[in-house]
């Protein structure tokens, strides 16, 4: 909850082989813990719909039609926030980039990161040329397999003022005490309240 007692509204992304009910699951510990309420919004990637999985595949095809669909929801949504996780942290990442390079308005506010990377490609190389200015909370685990944490550390570094947790466990998200305090401790400083009513 932010000082003014508005909740904030966070968009959500799940995995390359997940989907929101999924994701919903994964995050129910950690936003259960949580010191203040949160409204959180599940997603599925476009994918889902032709029966197929992923926000994009092999060397981030067709992660365009993804992007479109998650800025569309941004646009309409009043959301305060995107969180992201695995190959969902990696579009969160992206549409940080895609917010601070081709946006006209600002679509959110911070992004949380768990378990993420970023794209090496040439092809998204002007989307971080300049440091991404968005307040961003970047959770690692130091045994993941799945995601590296030097591929989590380079998403981080895409951002002029990274947060970071770390975390013991692997390619989870953690949601112990210690873990939900510094969530909820970078929501209160970054959340902030809507202007228009969510709809």
């Amino acid at each position: 909850m932010t000082t003014d007692g508005v909740v904030p509204r966070i968009l959500c992304l799940h995995g390359y082989h997940g989907s929101g009910a999924i994701l919903r699951r994964q995050l129910l510990d950690l936003a259960s813990a949580l010191p203040d309420p949160v409204e959180l919004v599940f997603t599925d990637a476009p994918a889902l719909a032709r029966g197929d999985f992923g926000w994009w595949h092999e060397g981030f095809a067709g992660w365009e039609g993804s992007r479109d669909a998650v800025l569309s929801q941004l646009r309409i949504g009043g959301f305060d926030g995107v969180f992201g996780f695995s190959q969902g942290a990696a579009m969160t990442g992206l549409l940080s980039a895609v917010q601070q390079t081709d946006e006209p308005s600002q679509l959110f506010e911070f992004a949380i990161m768990v378990g993420g990377f970023t794209s090496p490609l040439s092809q998204h190389a002007r989307l971080f040329q300049a440091p991404i200015s968005l307040p961003s909370l970047h959770i690692v685990g130091r045994s993941d397999v799945i995601v590296p944490p030097r591929d989590s550390a380079d998403l981080a570094s895409r951002f002029a003022q990274p947060e970071v947790i770390e975390h013991s466990s692997g390619h989870v998200i953690p949601s112990s005490a210690h873990i939900a305090r510094q969530v909820g401790d970078f929501l209160r400083r970054h959340a902030v309240a809507r202007t228009e009513p969510t709809r």
